[in-house]
């Protein structure tokens, strides 16, 4: 091969256009409102990457059902099998894992498994291994069980749910060690990044007050403690990163104006509508920015 035909190679070669998904529980409503605009408006990417909340609601849009993630959760927002304290002490876990990671989607509001295989999206979320306190990456082609306990795995918050057990290994929420796994998704190949945050721009996180309590409530897992001691630095360093990604122009972020009007946990059904409605309306107003940048 000489030089120039060198150079054509590599000016045809195709940059994989990703989507990053903070989590945040409840603040994901926001990510579902901009998902379900570029869903509506038929807005593409070649595969996303999402954490906890990111990797709950994200899902949907490779199995390309609009609407669903904010129907789900107004409709079940106060029944006690899908959030609840009562939930909590029965099951372990506040959000109930079989009610809804299972009954829900299998029965209640299906999810379309048969749509997410048949996609040719690239579906990649975060856990986080508990014996080790090192982040895990998985790439779930398939709906179904498997997809559904993964997911499991990467929202299950730690104390507020139990360690998720997946073919002898132990897990808990990806946030804990990636929240926002920019850089995996760019060791994937996908060099234009949409990264999808719950924060505002000027959000800087702090080491947890209750930090005392998780060492005491963790100390079977010594170095997932230490990825807790350690994660708003993480944190903080992944900011930096993206405002430095987005600098070179091959990264776009999308987030709040301000604080989001809800919390990780709410059964208030006119604050989901409110943050679903703010991401909708981030997206709308940022939609052509959007169909140019991942058009580039």
């Amino acid at each position: 091969m000489n030089f120039q035909e060198y150079q054509v190679m590599e000016a045809t070669k195709t940059t994989k256009r990703g989507l990053v998904l903070e989590g945040g529980a409840m603040r994901g409503l926001f990510t579902a409102g901009i998902l379900d605009v570029l869903m509506e408006e038929g807005v593409t990417v070649d595969g996303l990457v999402g954490v906890s909340a990111g990797a709950c609601f994200g899902c949907n849009l490779k199995s390309g059902q609009a609407g669903r993630v904010l129907r789900y959760n107004l409709r079940y927002a106060k029944d006690p099998r899908y959030c609840s304290v009562w939930s909590w002490l029965a099951t372990g876990g506040l959000f109930g894992a079989r009610f809804a990671y299972h009954t829900l989607p299998d029965r209640l509001d299906p999810f379309d498994t048969e749509a997410f295989t048949r996609s040719p999206m690239e579906f990649h979320l975060v856990a986080t291994d508990v014996r080790t306190g090192q982040a895990v990456y998985r790439h779930l082609d398939k709906g179904g069980s498997e997809l559904y306990d993964w997911i499991l795995a990467s929202s299950s918050m730690p104390v507020v749910a139990k360690v998720v057990e997946i073919d002898g290994g132990l897990y808990l929420d990806g946030g804990i060690t990636d929240s926002i796994p920019l850089r995996y998704f760019q060791g994937q190949g996908f060099g234009r990044n949409v990264v999808v945050l719950t924060q505002p721009a000027d959000y800087q996180k702090r080491q947890m007050s209750y930090m005392g309590f998780l060492r005491w409530r963790l100390r079977r897992y010594p170095e997932l403690v230490r990825a807790l001691e350690q994660r708003y630095v993480m944190y903080n360093e992944q900011l930096a990163y993206i405002a430095a990604e987005q600098a070179k122009g091959d990264t776009l972020v999308l987030c709040p104006e301000r604080t989001l009007p809800i919390g990780r946990v709410s059964h208030d059904r006119k604050r989901m509508r409110e943050t679903y409605h703010l991401g909708r309306t981030l997206a709308e107003r940022q939609l052509s920015r959007i169909k140019e940048f991942l058009q580039e």
